[in-house]
C-alpha cells in the first residue's frame, strides 16, 4: 500500500491502516517526537469539489476538530492535533486498540439488553460532554464505538463527523454521512441539534438488539425516506429497552428524552442484570472503609466522619434509573411534561420521608434526618443501609453505589484541609486510590472544597465524589457519592441532585 510507511508532517509514521469510512481512511501510526502509537484520519480526495469548495471543507474540518479536542471525557476519544498532509487537513487522535461495536454486531448478530444498555450509558456520557462544551457529533453509529479493555466504552470521529456543517446535502445532492443513523431532521435538511446525536443513539442501540437498523431498506434513498416517514418497525428482542428505543427514535427532536432521561433508563437496564448477579455468592463484598481508616488521623481533636472510599457503590443511581425508565412512558400533560408520581418507600427509625417544598427532581422523594438536621432527595426505592450518629447513607438494591451525607462538628476553616488530611492517609493504606481533583469552593455563601477520586474494588474500578462546606467552628456537612468507574456517567446526575436538593432544618 503506497502511503504505508509515509511520514506526516515530519512526526506520524504511518503503519497500518485500520479503517475506512465514507469521508476518511484511519491509519495506526508513530508519533516519532513523542514515541508513542496514534491514529490518524485523512480525508478522501474530493474531485467533485471546486478548489473554492475544498478550501471551505478543510477549515471547517481544522476549526471543528479544534473544538472536538476541547471534550476531555473518558468514554471520548481524545484528539491530539490537526496537521495538513499534501493541503488535506489530518485529525490526529488517541489510539484505541479495540473492536467497533459494528465488529461485534457484524452478520446480524445481537446483544442481551442489559449488555446494550452498558454501551449506552458510555456512549451517552460521551455525548452529554460533548453536548456541553457545544460540540455535535453528527455520525453516531455502530462503527464509532470503540469497545475498549476494561469495559471502556469510547465514541470516537468528533472531528471528521462535525466537518458535514449544518446541512446533509453537498451541492451536487449527495447525502453526507451514515444514513441508516441520521436522523429524521437531518435528511430534511433541517439544522441538527443534541437530540439529533440522541436519535443516532437510538438507531445504533435498535441495532444493538435486534440485529439490523430500525429503517433499513434496499437503497439509500428508500431508507432515507424510511426514516423522514414510516413507524419504527416492532422490537422482538429488546426487552426492557424498548421504550426508551421508540421515544429516542421519535420524528420530533422535541419528542424525544434528555441525554440525562436517557442516561437513567439506560442505567434502568443495565441494574436488571447487576441484580442477578448480586443474587449469586458475592465475589466482592462490601469493600473496607479506606476512607473511615484515613480519617482517624482527623485533625485538632475533630470528629472525623466516617470514610466511605470502597462504600458499596452501585446504589445511587440504578433504582433512580428505573423510575425515569417508567417516566418514559407516562403520559405527557398539555405542557409536555411527564405526570410526576413519587412513590413512598420506608425509612430508619430517624429517618423520615417528608414532602418537598420545592419540586422534587423526577422519581425522588425528600428524606428528613433529625439526627443530622438535614433533608435531601434521595430516589425512590433507596432504602437507609447505614446509620451512625454523624452519618447516613442510603444504597440501591445492587449494593455497588451509595450515597452518605455526613456531618462534622466542630468544622475547620476550609474542607480542603480536611480532605487533604484523610487523602494522606488514604494514600498510605490504599495503594489503588487515585486522585483526580481536590479543589476549593464555595456553597451556599460558605467555604467548601470538592474531592474526586478512583479506588479499586476486588472486582472493579470505582469512582467517588466529595462535596464538604461549613464554617470554621461552626458544622461541615458532607455529600458523597461512589459508584463503579464504568458507568459513572449515569451515576452522577444523582450526586446533583442530591445536592441541588440538600438543606439543614436545625
Amino acid at each position: 500500500m503506497s502511503d504505508e510507511g509515509r511520514l506526516v508532517a515530519g512526526r506520524y509514521r504511518l503503519t497500518e491502516r485500520i479503517g475506512r469510512g465514507g469521508m476518511g481512511t484511519v491509519w495506526r501510526a508513530e508519533d516519532e517526537v513523542l514515541a508513542r502509537q496514534v491514529a490518524l484520519k485523512q480525508l478522501h480526495p474530493r474531485p467533485d469539489l471546486s478548489d473554492d469548495e475544498l478550501a471551505t471543507l478543510y477549515e471547517r474540518t481544522r476549526r471543528e476538530a479544534r473544538s472536538a479536542a476541547r471534550v476531555v471525557h473518558p468514554n471520548v476519544v481524545v484528539v491530539h492535533d490537526v496537521v495538513d498532509d499534501d493541503g488535506r487537513p489530518c485529525i490526529v487522535m488517541e489510539y484505541v486498540p479495540a473492536p467497533t461495536l459494528a465488529d461485534l454486531l457484524d452478520g446480524g448478530r445481537t446483544l442481551p439488553p442489559e449488555e446494550a444498555a452498558r454501551i449506552g450509558l458510555g456512549m451517552t456520557g460521551a455525548l452529554r460532554a460533548a453536548h456541553a462544551a457545544g460540540v455535535l457529533h453528527r455520525d453516531v453509529k455502530p462503527g464509532n464505538v470503540l469497545l475498549g479493555p476494561g469495559d471502556r466504552v469510547v465514541l470516537t470521529d468528533f472531528g471528521i463527523a462535525l466537518t458535514a456543517g449544518s446541512s446533509t446535502l453537498t451541492q451536487t445532492g449527495q447525502m453526507v454521512g451514515s444514513i441508516p443513523y441520521m436522523a429524521p431532521e437531518r435528511l430534511r435538511g433541517l439544522t441538527p441539534g443534541p437530540a439529533s446525536d440522541l436519535w443516532s443513539l437510538g438507531a445504533t442501540l435498535y441495532q444493538a438488539v435486534e440485529g439490523r437498523p430500525p429503517f433499513r431498506r434496499e437503497t439509500a434513498m428508500e431508507t432515507a425516506y424510511a426514516i423522514v416517514t414510516d413507524p419504527v418497525e416492532p422490537m422482538k428482542q429488546a426487552g426492557p429497552l424498548e421504550p426508551l428505543v421508540q421515544l429516542l427514535l421519535a420524528k420530533d427532536p422535541a419528542d424525544r428524552p434528555s441525554a440525562e432521561q436517557t442516561e437513567r433508563a439506560l442505567l434502568a437496564t443495565w441494574s436488571g442484570a447487576v441484580t442477578v448477579v448480586a443474587r449469586r455468592p458475592p465475589t466482592e463484598p462490601p469493600p473496607a472503609t479506606a476512607r473511615a481508616a484515613a480519617a482517624g488521623a482527623g485533625r485538632r481533636g475533630r470528629r472525623a466522619r466516617r470514610g466511605r472510599l470502597a462504600l458499596t457503590a452501585g446504589a445511587v443511581a440504578l433504582v433512580a434509573a428505573a423510575a425515569v425508565t417508567a417516566a418514559l412512558t407516562l403520559p405527557r400533560t398539555s405542557a409536555g411534561k411527564h405526570d410526576s408520581r413519587p412513590s413512598s418507600s420506608s425509612a430508619s427509625p430517624s429517618t423520615t420521608a417528608s414532602s418537598a417544598a420545592s419540586p422534587l427532581p423526577q422519581g425522588y422523594r425528600l428524606v428528613t434526618d433529625k439526627a443530622l438536621g438535614v433533608a435531601f432527595p434521595v430516589p425512590d426505592g433507596w432504602t437507609a443501609a447505614t446509620r451512625a450518629t454523624d452519618e447516613v447513607t442510603y444504597k440501591d438494591p445492587t449494593g455497588l453505589a451509595g450515597v452518605t451525607i455526613g456531618m462534622v462538628e466542630p468544622a475547620g476553616a476550609n474542607p480542603v484541609t480536611h480532605f487533604a488530611d484523610i487523602e494522606a492517609n488514604t494514600k498510605v493504606n490504599y495503594p489503588t486510590y487515585r486522585r483526580l481533583r481536590m479543589q476549593r469552593t464555595a456553597f451556599r455563601g460558605q467555604p467548601a472544597a470538592v474531592w474526586e477520586f478512583t479506588f479499586r474494588g476486588r472486582a472493579r474500578v470505582f469512582r467517588a465524589i466529595d462535596l464538604g462546606y461549613g464554617r470554621e467552628g461552626g458544622r461541615e456537612y458532607d455529600i458523597y457519592l461512589s459508584a463503579p468507574d464504568a458507568t459513572w456517567s449515569g451515576y452522577r446526575p444523582v450526586f446533583d441532585n442530591v445536592r441541588d436538593g440538600f438543606r439543614t432544618t436545625g
